[in-house]
């Protein structure tokens, strides 16, 4: 019987999937009878947050547009609901979970999948790029994901900094987080995360999902946000270290003015020859880092990089 049928005939095989839109069993029903029958319990340290609602597991799929012809890594697949869609739809996947307890009974939802590898790791210690060289070869990645929104920056961070083979991120966020990586310069989500991500991506908002979609429900909104990869960045650096140390720096002290801030970044300039940077760029020294776009940040920083 396919994992899309309306069979239910244990946990043992795969016609515990829980199909979208069809008749049977609901993803919230299945889930609270895995958690009784394991006697699972949802850890805080991990922040464990299980999606169950079918709607918004339905757009994740059909936004990270996988095939057959993809690889995929999930960050995350807690109860495996999404992971057995991801083994349906992509030719390979590779699942990380850190929750060791969430092992057997991944392994059990995932009975008679051939594409499917599930690793205990923590995804913050792992060497992605050597990892997925390993099981995917030179092949570009999709990644699709509902990250645990105490770790969400320093992963994100982690998947634009290792240069990595990727074609897109579809992941669920806090929605604060999902409004941060979508900001404009102004805005008052606008910051270092905005600019890391614009710099290497084109963000989209997708879905604001409700803590009511989750088991156990969590404190604050979600979002889907989806993030296709650039061919190349939108602005012309000479030292994409030096660019965003220039970034971090200007948004280390948001209360002060660019050139103040720019002064106490460790940029191994004197502020008077900031200043001179930011006169011959026609910047502002009284604005602050927020109002800044990407191409003033590239200004600055290659300026810099001649002194």
């Amino acid at each position: 019987m396919s994992p899309h049928s309306s069979g239910y005939t244990g946990y043992g095989t795969k016609e515990v999937y829980l199909q979208i839109g069809m008749k049977g069993i609901s993803i919230k029903s299945s889930t609270l009878d895995l958690i009784k029958k394991y006697d699972f319990r949802a850890a805080k340290k991990f922040g464990q947050n299980f999606l169950t609602d079918e709607t918004v597991l339905k757009t994740i799929i059909d936004c990270s547009e996988i095939s057959k012809d993809d690889c995929v890594l999930e960050i995350g697949p807690g109860m495996g609901v999404l992971t057995q869609i991801l083994c349906e739809k992509a030719g390979r996947v590779l699942a990380v979970e850190i929750d060791r307890k969430l092992i057997p009974i991944l392994r059990v939802l995932l009975f008679g999948y051939e594409n499917i590898e599930i690793i205990n790791e923590d995804i913050l210690k792992l060497d992605l790029k050597k990892l997925l060289e390993e099981k995917f070869g030179s092949s570009a990645v999709k990644i699709v994901a509902n990250l645990p929104y105490y770790i969400t920056t320093p992963i994100i961070m982690k998947l634009l900094e290792e240069r990595i083979s990727l074609r897109s991120i579809t992941i669920m966020v806090q929605k604060e987080v999902g409004e941060r990586i979508c900001a404009a310069p102004g805005s008052k989500d606008y910051g270092t995360l905005t600019v890391a991500v614009q710099y290497r991506c084109i963000p989209r908002k997708i879905l604001i999902v409700s803590p009511e979609s989750f088991i156990p429900q969590p404190e604050v909104e979600s979002m889907i946000v989806r993030l296709d990869f650039r061919n190349k960045p939108p602005v012309c650096v000479e030292d994409e270290k030096l660019y965003f140390r220039v970034v971090k720096a200007s948004f280390g002290q948001r209360r002060k003015t660019l050139l103040n801030a720019l002064t106490a970044g460790n940029l191994g300039k004197t502020k008077e020859e900031l200043k001179s940077v930011l006169i011959r760029n026609g910047i502002d020294e009284k604005r602050r880092g927020e109002t800044l776009s990407l191409e003033e940040f590239a200004r600055i920083a290659n300026d810099i990089s001649c002194l």
